[in-house]
């Protein structure tokens, strides 16, 4: 059995909280349909990586709650995963009710939340103790780099540094994020492969099977014009034998005449 360090034991009495602790800050998702498409993107991406472990939570743009009661602050992660809790359908994100913080969170900065996402967020998610946090600016004009990783020893974050290939590693989903020519890349070093959404997988396995068929029907139609090849050669060959055969039957009768002369 998995054990999941970043757990809180805190019991607790579910209430009707609605007014207290809304769904929504009426904010949009994102400020660009840029944003949008990269935040969408990943959420896949994870979510095909871990569909196989039910215990394991991803979600983005939902509300967050830290501690219960009036005194509670808000955030809306635009990706959060969280390990042991499981996969079930959440209005909120409720740290008390779930046991525990998220185990990661990313933010995908824009010139509105740079600021805060390098600022307040970082103080505010270590204080909650999320294990990691790593930022990623779509536009690349607003951090200090493009991709930002943070990890949390003891009771404050300190910059994840890059592998030799560039990349940042999130030990805590065992992933590597690469920056791209093309914008953001997942990398799986126990697979040994770039992550997909589940439909670039499909597009991908569909262009294969594709590309095989197409090899297999070329060799058919190789062997096809072989064995047109092998039959011409043999129908060529039938003929110079019975051209040669009826050459020494023509030689035999002229050899004949001669000799009765």
């Amino acid at each position: 059995m998995e054990s999941y360090p970043n757990v809180r034991q805190t019991p607790y009495a579910p209430t009707e909280t609605a007014d207290l602790y809304p769904e929504s800050d009426g904010k949009p998702m994102a400020d660009t349909d840029l944003h949008i498409q990269w935040i969408i993107w990943l959420r896949q991406v994870l979510e095909g990586h871990f569909a196989q472990r039910p215990e394991v939570y991803i979600s983005g743009n939902i509300r967050m709650y830290d501690i219960e009661g009036p005194l509670r602050t808000a955030v809306s992660p635009d990706i959060l995963v969280s390990f042991g809790i499981g996969q079930k359908d959440r209005r909120t994100y409720k740290v008390w009710e779930e046991g525990k913080a998220p185990d990661f969170v990313m933010e995908f900065s824009s010139k509105r939340t740079y600021q805060n996402d390098l600022e307040g967020k970082v103080v505010h998610y270590a204080a909650m103790g999320i294990p990691e946090y790593f930022l990623y600016d779509v536009d690349r004009r607003y951090l200090p780099t493009p991709l930002i990783g943070f990890r949390l020893v003891e009771d404050a974050y300190i910059k994840v540094s890059p592998d030799v290939d560039g990349g940042l590693r999130s030990e805590v989903l065992n992933l590597n994020f690469h920056l791209l020519d093309d914008g953001l890349g997942v990398y799986a070093p126990g697979a040994g492969e770039w992550l997909q959404t589940p439909a670039e997988a499909a597009t991908a396995r569909a262009e294969q099977a594709e590309t095989r068929a197409e090899a297999a029907t070329a060799r058919a139609e190789q062997a096809e014009t072989r064995a047109e090849q092998a039959e011409t050669l043999v129908q060529h060959e039938a003929e110079a034998r019975q051209n040669a055969e009826a050459e020494v039957l023509r030689l035999r009768e002229e050899l004949a005449r001669l000799k009765t002369r």
